[in-house]
């Protein structure tokens, strides 16, 4: 089941044809507004060979594969250090300690709230002048983790809820304790929930990346500036960086539906240990019976 239908109802007949009929309007509209771009590049020279031609040269490719490279890492580094610290997080918010649940809750909340560019400039301006000066990359990586880590467990705590209860009592009813049950039965099951969500995740944290410009960091959008300003091809040059950014969503986008349709085929391994831990316990009741 996709999360499509579970959000919305599918449509009859006359929702189909009205989604149609929309969505055939709507990639007319792109269609005319492209051909209309197009013909203005023409007529005011952008498309001329020689204003494309510098972007084949060994050089820019190697420039600009540098960009992508360094957008890439700061991502991978990003989803590394936010993923699992999202799901300590979710846990700490569902802890019975209240101590830990509130600190959890009061960080979810601060961090969710804050703007990520006001984050990356008091990692820029005002924590240096108190002897917290991080070098580029990390000015750029700890606030999109930071961020990123409140947003991812609102995620994962959102997919813990889905798991039915039941589940969580069948770990209680053969004396599994708290941690056990979230840790073998709960967290697996609300993790493969959240895949697709966790993957929209990846896309966000990749399109934040371009505010390493205010750092200077060296990722894809600062190195289009730069080569801006040495070529003075501004159209062209954001025109391919457009085009670089939406080739690497769509492979994450790819990854997703992968992801996504394997769930739906895949055995539910989490299914079947609550399964066995109802057998079990239905065993343990009848042995206490006789």
């Amino acid at each position: 089941m996709s999360a499509a239908t579970v959000l919305f109802d599918a449509p009859g007949p006359r929702g189909r044809r009205r989604i149609a009929l929309a969505s055939a309007a709507a990639v007319l509209v792109i269609v005319a507004v492209i051909v209309l771009v197009v013909v203005q590049f023409g007529r005011h020279g952008q498309l001329a060979g020689d204003r494309w031609s510098p972007f084949v040269h060994t050089g820019y490719l190697r420039f600009l594969a540098g960009g992508v490279r360094g957008t890439l890492i700061a991502t991978g580094v990003g989803a590394l250090l936010s993923f699992p610290l999202g799901v300590l997080a979710a846990l700490g918010r569902l802890s019975h300690n209240r101590l830990v649940s509130r600190l959890a809750t009061a960080y979810v909340e601060v961090f969710r709230s804050l703007p990520l560019l006001l984050l990356i400039y008091a990692f820029l301006l005002a924590l240096p002048r108190y002897g917290l000066n991080l070098p580029v990359f990390w000015k750029l990586v700890v606030p999109l983790v930071m961020v990123n880590v409140a947003v991812l467990a609102e995620v994962v705590r959102a997919g813990v809820n889905a798991v039915d209860r039941g589940q969580s009592e069948a770990g209680w009813s053969i004396g599994l304790t708290y941690g056990q049950t979230m840790r073998h039965v709960v967290l697996p099951q609300a993790l493969r929930i959240v895949i697709p969500a966790l993957i929209t995740g990846l896309v966000s944290l990749l399109k934040d990346t371009t505010l390493g410009y205010v750092v200077s960091y060296p990722e894809l959008m600062k190195t289009a500036t730069n080569l801006t300003a040495f070529t003075h091809l501004l159209i062209q040059t954001y025109l391919i960086i457009t085009v670089l950014y939406v080739l690497v969503n769509v492979l994450l986008s790819q990854l997703a539906h992968h992801l996504e349709r394997r769930m739906r085929t895949a055995p539910r391994g989490g299914g079947q240990a609550a399964e066995q831990l109802e057998h079990e316990t239905h065993a343990a009741t009848t042995t206490a019976v006789r």
